[in-house]
């Protein structure tokens, strides 16, 4: 799954890999008793220094934050996700809001979060919370540029990225 988000030409689903099944990919997502909160940790940490080691001298250069709502498709019953099954634009399946930083060649995936459907956080509140959450470390070192499609124009998200001082590429609909 992570080589499909790093290739970056546009196709994240399971069914685009040419290496795994679809099923073992969805797999990714089971839950496990080993500590994958350290791992990612370390991963992150990793990358934070891989980050900074390139960064240029002169002018602070751009930390591109790429915010995108993936749906991973699901078709017949799942009892031990029935609160994570939900339908989003049409589409049934489970609904991730992720979070790419982007420096220089680098695209990392960073973030992500299921939206767990209405009463929830809204995709965009989701995203917001996680850019909110960057390291100091990054965005102190760069100029931050979210970009982001239509799921996530709204005016709360707007304004809100507009106040911690952020520049902007958002898709707006036009109906």
């Amino acid at each position: 799954m992570l080589g499909l988000f790093l290739a970056a030409d546009g196709k994240p689903l399971p069914h685009y890999s040419k290496s795994k099944s679809e099923s073992a990919l969805s797999r990714f997502l089971n839950t496990y008793k080993w500590p994958t909160r350290k791992l990612i940790r370390h991963v992150r940490q990793q990358a934070i220094e891989q980050v900074n080691s390139h960064c240029p001298l002169g002018r602070k250069a751009f930390l591109q934050v790429i915010v995108d709502l993936t749906t991973l498709e699901k078709c017949g019953q799942f009892k031990a996700f029935k609160n994570l099954i939900t339908v989003y634009n049409g589409k049934r399946g489970l609904h991730i809001v992720v979070l790419y930083l982007v420096v220089g060649q680098w695209r990392i995936p960073w973030n992500f979060r299921v939206w767990r459907g209405k009463g929830t956080a809204s995709p965009s509140q989701i995203a917001l919370r996680m850019v909110r959450h960057l390291p100091k470390d990054l965005t102190k070192r760069f100029r931050v540029k979210i970009l982001a499609d239509t799921a996530f124009g709204t005016k709360d998200f707007i304004n809100n990225i507009r106040k911690l001082k952020y520049h902007a590429v958002i898709g707006i609909g036009s109906k």
